[in-house]
């Protein structure tokens, strides 16, 4: 049986992943977490943990080398799938230090235990299309050699994280591929993300918990959307598929629109009759990666994937999650 190593299981995309291999593959799957990791997105899968069933937890920190090499020694892994991450770009800001060391170093300490101790895995290294930060007209749609312009601390980050993927395939001879993932979202999207922050602000009005003012930043950037599970969809077709070592991905949704197309249809569909919109200082980043519009041409040829779940459903889905968790919990902030 072959095993898997999945960093950041707890995550929104790592537990929609989990999900996937569950379901399509007979993978031992050993997912990384940290001690005080919310284990809220993999709740339904404590049968499988707790039972010693296909799922197990296993803990480990990136910024702890010694960690990481326990991890990647006892799994012994034939995959890894490195989502592990400080992915919130507007926290970056305020903590930039802290974001470097865990997607920089951290991605370095876990490739330097790969090589050590399963130096014949496949690997995945999860960048991020915030890579590309402020890109210019001319060079949308972005493909996969558009210059970085990073607009984040977080971005940055993902720059050195995308790097280090390629030095280690081109130094050490590691097998593995780097995805530049463009906006995925849907259900356990953390609400520090624009749509997922805007469907909780609007499943707390419903409920009365908060009047119905939603709280937004810069509306007028350009989004690409994607389903999460399109996206883990995708990493599995990835991880299968044959082609060089150190290729880079593209990959996302074929839905674009201004945030504020995005916000106007989750209003579309409150109960609420009337709902305002409230700008917030906060919600602004200094620098925006204002139009994120991918060529996921290079992907799609190579592997026939396609994305199957529309623009609509995901945000459907997104809102109702969030009715769901705030009807279930006295202590949610917006």
């Amino acid at each position: 049986m072959k095993k898997v190593l999945i960093t950041g299981i707890s995550g929104m995309v790592g537990s929609h992943l989990a999900d996937l291999l569950l379901s399509k593959t007979n993978w031992q799957i050993f997912g990384m977490a940290r001690w005080r990791s919310p284990l809220d997105n993999i709740a339904h899968l404590s049968k499988e943990i707790n039972n010693n069933g296909r799922v197990k937890l296993v803990y480990g920190d990136l910024s702890d080398d010694m960690s990481i090499r326990k991890v990647v020694r006892d799994v012994a892994p034939d995959y890894v799938f490195h989502l592990a991450a400080q992915s919130f770009p507007q926290t970056s800001f305020t903590a930039p230090i802290q974001t470097f060391d865990t997607n920089i170093s951290g991605t370095y300490r876990l490739l330097d235990s790969v090589y050590e101790f399963a130096p014949k895995a496949k690997i995945h290294i999860c960048s991020s299309s915030e890579v590309f930060g402020r890109v210019p007209k001319e060079f949308v749609p972005i493909k996969e050699i558009t210059p970085f312009h990073p607009a984040s601390p977080y971005a940055i980050s993902k720059v050195g994280t995308d790097l280090i993927g390629t030095f280690f395939s081109q130094a050490y001879g590691l097998n593995l591929f780097v995805t530049r993932m463009f906006t995925h979202t849907g259900p356990r999207r953390g609400d520090v993300f624009a749509e997922s922050s805007f469907a909780k602000q609007i499943a707390l009005a419903e409920i009365g918990a908060i009047p119905p003012i939603i709280k937004v930043g810069n509306l007028k950037s350009v989004r690409t959307f994607a389903d999460v599970r399109d996206a883990v969809s995708a990493y599995y077709v990835a991880m299968t598929t044959d082609f060089p070592s150190g290729s880079i991905f593209n990959i996302g949704g074929d839905h674009s629109c201004t945030v504020e197309e995005m916000l106007n249809f989750l209003i579309s569909l409150s109960t609420l009759k009337s709902i305002d919109i409230e700008p917030d200082i906060d919600r602004i980043r200094p620098i925006d990666a204002d139009l994120q519009i991918p060529d996921t041409s290079k992907f799609k040829t190579l592997t026939g994937w396609q994305p199957t779940i529309t623009f609509e459903k995901s945000m459907i889905d997104l809102l109702d999650y969030w009715r769901l968790k705030v009807r279930n919990s006295s202590a949610i902030q917006r």
